[in-house]
């Protein structure tokens, strides 16, 4: 069944509408209702059982929202609203036929949101935008290839060119798309994690020597205490909210750390539950901690101060003296250090009173299982890889890596961009990959580290890179510095992106550009060999098996493996002993490499076929062994920076709204922050308002200030009180993306620092509630 694309209309934000501020519970029936009355009108009542009913099963496929891992033992319905809409939306029947391209010049398509490029329907045939002409027309497969293959043959370097990818890409694709371009020649393998997790990366990989989460999804039921940190689970990943709420009917302590009161970290009504449908559901956060944007690091340290405090006061009754003797090194540098922190600073720094620290300090003595999670509240900070690095020395301090019930756990926010990592794709993967690469395909992989997200942008931007080729995603969109970013990506001679649906990056493009559509993870996936599977690993480092459960919309689609296939089999052929061909007939043939190439991957065919699949092996978690230089965690010594706020300014942070999964907008409401028919919105703490003499309601240009002297403005965004933490304001993104500067990045991690924008609000010149200008066609960028 296919529908050809509906007529939609760009929404217009006069009638944008604003509630009474945050809501006091998450989830319930409207979440049911906001998750089904959708899907059933998008795919209809038939599409929609077989979607969603096979969401998250475990013959069923991954959801392509979020990374929360999935239980032992599943319930019927094993998804949340945000994961039924991400499914709606890739599932949905409707399809954009040849005649678009004719109608639609890409100069036309540039000017639309986000949104009205999304509801087009499914891309299903590659279209090609020769150099010089203003339309993409559909092309064969075949041509596609040979246009691309051609393209790549005839760079003087395969450093020209960059291959970037999104965390929706399967464990199969990813090993094969990061063989090809290593077959090809060059690092150049930026991924979306440079834009989001990548501090986290960073700072537990000095600390621990991994990566990734140190906890199972069962810890979560078990922990003592949950400290939540810079994220919102209630939009971003809601099924996380289920173990919240299993912790404390377990007898567990939930804290929330966040600038913003979210809705989920204060009361959720489980949808599958008696008490969430009729009664008040579960309270959520037993202390909220409304922290100054910027202010975590202090807040840990001052923790850890405490904790260090009250060992002084009662020695060998506090630390886990064994623990550190024997797995850690550093304790005493961090006491020294820590001896010396001023609270005075701590308190500027946080915003929170010193009662309220030793209120959390209390709850973390009394507890003997913590877990502190973290997301991009915490990453996408100029010290957040130091932040990290903190969480891990309170972790330490009493033993909480390594026993169950206790852990470090980012959380990812895509569904298999820890997966793609494991398999491969980073710029700088350690040479212990590229050996057993180099034995497995026989060739010399090539070892210069390649470009990242934010390095991709300077280089296509200095003319560096010429080929830009996207797996998934939404780059222009998704990153910084929006107008740095379109004119770096106007500057390469071909850009390309393998996609289900139309976004932002189809409509800034190279010199030529190609869309090559693709299958969706929810459709079945037939090849030579027959009906194929993928795999993807979940941010606990689960991995099991995904299946699609519908049929394709259309049967000229290709999957991520083959498209990948075909192109390796044209530009890099017998140059590593890689049976392309293979490949693309039956992914079996792929897992095999896999087994013999990523560490804690063997047999993989095997044990993937096992019910529920397998759990990689995590040093620091299973047997506290931290793979480190010197074999043991290390505790470190951070300084604090505070984010400083000069006079008159405010600082800012970009966000989701609850209709949106990063850069895909399913709507233009905001439930829980009470927003509707509408984006163009800053989110203004009323003292503040009254501060800066403006007024709720008022319309202002949000303008960055930064030390190198350039300024970034978006136009007339509409002042909502809210009560965010006093001097710290919040607008959407990828409308406020335009704010971050392109060398605004974390240290160590180089991830833009969207959390963090210094910004002045100034009236509009215009304050009659029209519509408000789009980020893309309203900024403006002044040195």
């Amino acid at each position: 069944m296919t529908r050809k694309n509906p007529r939609i209309e760009e929404t217009d934000e006069k009638d944008l509408e604003v509630g009474d501020g945050p809501k006091s519970w998450a989830a319930g029936i409207p979440g049911v209702l906001h998750s089904m009355i959708p899907a059933i009108e998008h795919m209809g009542v038939n599409r929609t059982r077989k979607t969603v009913l096979a969401m998250n099963q475990k013959k069923g496929f991954d959801c392509p929202s979020c990374a929360w891992p999935d239980p032992a033992h599943r319930k019927t319905f094993e998804f949340c609203e945000n994961g039924a809409k991400a499914v709606t939306w890739e599932a949905t029947p409707v399809v954009i036929g040849s005649e678009f391209w004719a109608e639609h010049p890409v100069s036309e398509l540039r000017k639309r949101s986000e949104y009205w490029l999304g509801m087009q329907g499914r891309l299903t045939e590659p279209v090609y935008k020769p150099a010089g002409e203003d339309h993409y027309r559909p092309i064969s497969w075949d041509e596609a290839i040979k246009l691309l293959g051609n393209k790549l043959k005839s760079l003087a370097s395969p450093h020209e060119a960059v291959f970037y990818t999104s965390g929706r890409t399967s464990n199969e694709a990813a090993f094969a798309y990061q063989l090809f371009v290593r077959g090809y020649g060059t690092n150049n393998l930026p991924d979306c994690s440079n834009m989001c997790h990548e501090s986290s990366g960073w700072g537990m990989g000095q600390t621990i020597g991994i990566g990734k989460a140190t906890v199972s999804f069962e810890d979560y039921a078990n922990a003592d205490l949950i400290i939540v940190m810079g994220q919102n689970p209630g939009t971003n990943h809601p099924r996380m909210l289920t173990e919240l709420e299993t912790c404390k009917e377990n007898g567990g302590e939930i804290v929330a750390v966040n600038p913003l009161p979210e809705a989920g970290l204060r009361r959720y009504k489980n949808p599958q539950k008696v008490k969430g449908v009729v009664g008040r559901g579960t309270e959520i956060a037993d202390q909220f901690l409304h922290i100054r944007i910027g202010g975590d690091m202090a807040l840990l340290q001052a923790v850890s101060k405490r904790v260090l405090d009250a060992e002084a006061k009662n020695p060998g009754t506090v630390l886990d003296h064994d623990f550190l003797n024997k797995h850690c090194e550093g304790l005493e540098e961090l006491r020294e250090h820590l001896a010396l922190l001023d609270e005075a600073a701590v308190l500027e720094a946080t915003g929170l009173r010193i009662e309220e620290i030793d209120e959390l300090a209390a709850r973390y003595l009394k507890a003997d299982k913590v877990i502190i999670t973290w997301a991009m509240g915490i990453t996408q900070q100029k010290k957040g890889v130091a932040t990290i690095k903190e969480i891990i020395n309170l972790l330490l301090l009493r033993g909480n890596i390594g026993k169950p019930g206790a852990g470090a756990s980012p959380i990812r926010g895509h569904s298999n961009v820890q997966g793609d990592r494991t398999m491969g794709i980073w710029e700088q993967m350690p040479e212990s990959f590229m050996d057993a690469m180099a034995k497995e395909f026989d060739f010399d992989p090539p070892r210069e580290h390649g470009v990242d997200a934010v390095q991709t942008i300077e280089g296509m931007r200095d003319g560096r890179l010429k080929v830009f080729f996207g797996m998934g995603g939404n780059f222009v969109g998704a990153i910084s510095d929006t107008q740095a970013t379109e004119a770096a990506m106007e500057n390469t001679e071909m850009s390309v992106q393998v996609s289900t649906k139309l976004n932002r990056s189809h409509t800034v493009t190279g010199a030529e550009a190609l869309i090559l559509p693709t299958l969706g993870r929810t459709e079945i996936d037939i090849q030579e060999s027959g009906a194929q599977f993928v795999s993807v690993e979940d941010t606990v480092c689960a991995v099991h098996g995904s299946w699609g459960s519908v049929e394709p919309v259309s049967h000229h689609l290709l999957s991520e493996t083959v498209i990948v296939s075909r192109l390796a089999k044209e530009v890099v052929g017998d140059k590593v002993k890689a049976d392309w061909d293979g490949f693309e007939r039956n992914y079996d043939v792929i897992r095999d490499h896999i087994s013999r190439v990523v560490a804690g991957c063997e047999n993989y065919n095997e044990r993937i076929r096992q019910e529920g699949g397998f759990i990689l092996p995590n040093g620091p978690r299973d047997s506290r062994t931290f793979p480190t230089p010197s074999g043991k965690a290390v505790i470190t010594v951070n300084h604090l920076e505070p984010v400083e706020r000069p006079a008159g300014t405010l600082i800012l942070q970009t966000m989701r709204s609850h209709d949106q999964f990063n850069t895909t907008i399913y709507g233009h409401n905001d439930r829980y922050r009470g927003i509707k028919k509408g984006r163009h919105v800053v989110f203004v703490n009323p003292e503040d308002i009254a501060e800066l003499g403006l007024a709720d309601g008022q319309f202002v240009d949000i303008r960055g200030e930064y030390q190198d002297g350039t300024e970034r403005v978006i136009r007339k965004f509409r002042v909502v009180s809210y009560p965010t933490a006093p001097g710290c304001a919040a607008a959407y993104y990828p409308e406020a993306n335009v704010l971050v500067p392109l060398n605004h990045t974390a240290e160590g991690s180089n991830t833009p620092i969207s959390k963090a924008v210094i910004v002045r609000l100034e009236p509009s010149l215009d304050q009659t509630p029209d519509s408000a200008e789009n980020s893309a066609a309203g900024a403006t960028a002044a040195h």
